[in-house]
C-alpha cells in the first residue's frame, strides 16, 4: 500500500508545542482525533473535538495514569495490516477500528535526570505506553505514519497537502526509522541512568547515541563522506554557535573540539592557544587576550597558518584585528564584542564559534573512540595532577617562577599528542615536539621548531634558554632529558616511574637543574 488516507489519529504528547495547531489541521482534513490527559485537556480547551482513550478503549486510565493505552484496541489499531483479510475479520470482530496517524512524544526522562531529581521521580518519567505504542505504530509502518518530534508537524501537514489528504511510503519508511531512533535514544538514556545508579562506569551493554547535528562536506579526506552528532546533554563544542564563516568541515571540528579542550585549562585568565592538526602549535596565557594570542603565535607562526584559534575569554577588537591579519580556519570564545564581531567579518570565510561557556575541564564521563570491530571507552583525562603532591627528586628545588612554568608546560603537554615534549617560559610555549615514535625524536623537534621561530622573529640568543620542559611520560632513558637540557632547559617535570630513573636523575644533577616527578602520565595517541 503506497497511499494512506488517515481517518483516525492518536495524539498524546508531553511537549505540547504545535499540538493544538496540528490537530486543528487534521481536524479540517476529517481525521477523528483520540487522545490522553493532558493532552486530550489542551485540545478540548482549544475548542477541537477529541475523545478521551479510556473512552474509546472502553477502559479507564489507572495506576496513576501508568496504564491507558496499554489495550488491544489501541495496539490492535495500530498494528493491523491493511488489506490482510486475516487482520481485518479479526479486527471487525473485536470491533478495533484501524488507527492511522499516531503522534507521541515522550516523558521527559533525560530532562528529568538533568535536573537533579531523586531515583523515585525519575523512574516515573519512565514511559512505558508511549515507546510502546510508538513501535506498533513504526513497526506497521506500511499504513500508519508516526510522528516522534514537533518538528515533523509540518512535513506532514505538506506530505497530506501534496497527495490529497495522503502519505505516501517513502514519508511513512522516514518517519518510522526516527521512532526507531527516538525509541533507541530514550532506551539508552535510561540505561545509563541505571548503571550510574549502580556506580558502573563500563557496564555490560554499552549504549552510545547521538544526535545528528550537521552532515559534513567530507571527512578527513575529501573521498570520505562525515557528520557532526551530538550528546545529550550537549556539552562542549557541541553547545557552540556558529556567528559567521563557511560551513564547518570534519577536521575544524575535530581541531576546534581539541583547541576548546586545551584552553579550557586556564578559565581564571586570559588565555589562547592554536591548534593544527590535533596538536597545539602555541599556547599562551597573558596579561590580555592580545597579549596572549601574539605569545601564542610566536612560538610557531608558521604552522600557525589556518589553524584554529580559542580564547580562554570574549574575544575583544584588539585580539579579533590581529587575528584577520592571518588566515585562519577557526576562532573560538566563550562571546565576542560587537567590535570583534565587525573586525571579523572582513573575513567572511572564518568560522567564528560561541561557545558561551568553555569546556568543564574536570567532567566525569567516558569517552569512546572506534577501532575495528569495536569501541574503546576509557574515563576522560581530566587530571593535572595537585602540585602539592609533585615530587622535588633533584638537588635543586625549582624556583616558584619555574614552578609556575613547569605546571604550565604539563598541562599543555596533556593534550599534545603521544610522545609530547613541551618547553615553556613565563607562561607560554616555546617549543612543541608532538606524535612521534621516540621521546628524543620530540626533543629534537621541540628545539628545532624554536630555533625556526626564533630566525623567523629575527630573535638572538637561544630562545630555549631558561625553559622549563615537560614530558607527557617519563624519559625511559637520559638521552631525551640530555637533548632538553642540551637545548637551554633549567627546570624539568615527568611523571617519573622508569626503570632507569636514577640514571635520568643523575643526568639532571649533573646539569644543576630542578625536576619534579608528578606520578601521573598523560599519552594522547
Amino acid at each position: 500500500m503506497t497511499l494512506c488516507r488517515p481517518a483516525r489519529a492518536v495524539l498524546s504528547v508531553s511537549d505540547k508545542n504545535g499540538l493544538v495547531g496540528l490537530a486543528r489541521e487534521l481536524a479540517r482534513r476529517g481525521v477523528a482525533l483520540l487522545s490522553t490527559g493532558g493532552s486530550a485537556a489542551t485540545l478540548r480547551e482549544a475548542g477541537l473535538p477529541v475523545e478521551d482513550i479510556s473512552a474509546y478503549t472502553g477502559f479507564p486510565e489507572m495506576m496513576d495514569g501508568r496504564v491507558k493505552t496499554l489495550h488491544p484496541k489501541v495496539h490492535g489499531g495500530l498494528l493491523q495490516v491493511r488489506g490482510n483479510a486475516t487482520h481485518e475479520a479479526e479486527a471487525a470482530k473485536s470491533e478495533i477500528p484501524p488507527i492511522d496517524l499516531l503522534v507521541v512524544n515522550l516523558y521527559p526522562f533525560r530532562a528529568t535526570v538533568a535536573q537533579g531529581a531523586d531515583a523515585a521521580t525519575c523512574i516515573e518519567n519512565i514511559d512505558i505506553g508511549g515507546p510502546a505504542m510508538i513501535r506498533s505504530a513504526a513497526k506497521n509502518h506500511a499504513g500508519v505514519a508516526v510522528l516522534t518530534d514537533p518538528a515533523q508537524y509540518d512535513d506532514l501537514l505538506a506530505e497530506l497537502d501534496a497527495h490529497n489528504g495522503a502519505t505516501t511510503l517513502p514519508f511513512r519508511q522516514r518517519l518510522a526509522a526516527a521512532a526507531f531512533a527516538h525509541t533507541a535514544r530514550y532506551d539508552s538514556a535510561i540505561a545509563t541512568w541505571f548503571a550510574t545508579q549502580q556506580g558502573e562506569t563500563f557496564p555490560e551493554t554499552l549504549t552510545v547515541t547521538a544526535q545528528l547535528r550537521q552532515r559534513l562536506r567530507y571527512g578527513e579526506n575529501p573521498h570520505q563522506t562525515a557528520a557532526f552528532y551530538v550528546t545529550d546533554p550537549a556539552e562542549g563544542l557541541a553547545k557552540a554557535v556558529q556567528a559567521q564563516g563557511k560551513e564547518l568541515s570534519y577536521n575544524n571540528i575535530a581541531d576546534a573540539s581539541a583547541a576548546l579542550s586545551l584552553v579550557s585549562e586556564f578559565p581564571d585568565k586570559p588565555a589562547v592557544t592554536i591548534i593544527k592538526h590535533a596538536n597545539p602549535s602555541g599556547v599562551a596565557t597573558g596579561p590580555d587576550l592580545l597579549t596572549a594570542y601574539r605569545r601564542a603565535l610566536a612560538t610557531d607562526p608558521v604552522s600557525a597558518f589556518g589553524g584554529i584559534i580559542a580564547c580562554s575569554q570574549p574575544l575583544d577588537g584588539p585580539t579579533a584585528r590581529a587575528i584577520a591579519e592571518r588566515f585562519v580556519e577557526v576562532v573560538i570564545a566563550p562571546d565576542a564584542e560587537d567590535e570583534a564581531v565587525a573586525a571579523l567579518a572582513a573575513k567572511p570565510n572564518v568560522r567564528l564559534l560561541l561557545t558561551r561557556t568553555l569546556a568543564n575541564r574536570a567532567a566525569s564521563g567516558v569517552t569512546v573512540r572506534s577501532v575495528l570491530g569495536g569501541y574503546l571507552a576509557q574515563t576522560r583525562d581530566a587530571l593535572v595532577g595537585d602540585p602539592s603532591t609533585f615530587k622535588v627528586v633533584t638537588r635543586r628545588a625549582p624556583t616558584d617562577a619555574e614552578r609556575e612554568d613547569l605546571l604550565f608546560a604539563f598541562t599543555v603537554a596533556k593534550h599534545v599528542k603521544s610522545n609530547a615534549i613541551v618547553y615553556a617560559k613565563d607562561g607560554a610555549t616555546v617549543g612543541i615536539g608532538a606524535g612521534q615514535m621516540s621521546r628524543l625524536d620530540s626533543s629534537r623537534i621541540a628545539v628545532l621548531k624554536a630555533q625556526d621561530a626564533a630566525r623567523t622573529a629575527n630573535l638572538s640568543g637561544n630562545p630555549l634558554a631558561g625553559t622549563a620542559v615537560a614530558s607527557d611520560a617519563y624519559f625511559p632513558f637520559a638521552d631525551g632529558l640530555i637533548a632538553a637540557l642540551e637545548a637551554g632547559a633549567t627546570s624539568v617535570i615527568q611523571p617519573g616511574g622508569s626503570i632507569r630513573d636514577a640514571e635520568v636523575i643523575e643526568a639532571a644533577d649533573k646539569a644543576g637543574v630542578a625536576m619534579l616527578f608528578t606520578g601521573l602520565r598523560h599519552f594522547a595517541h
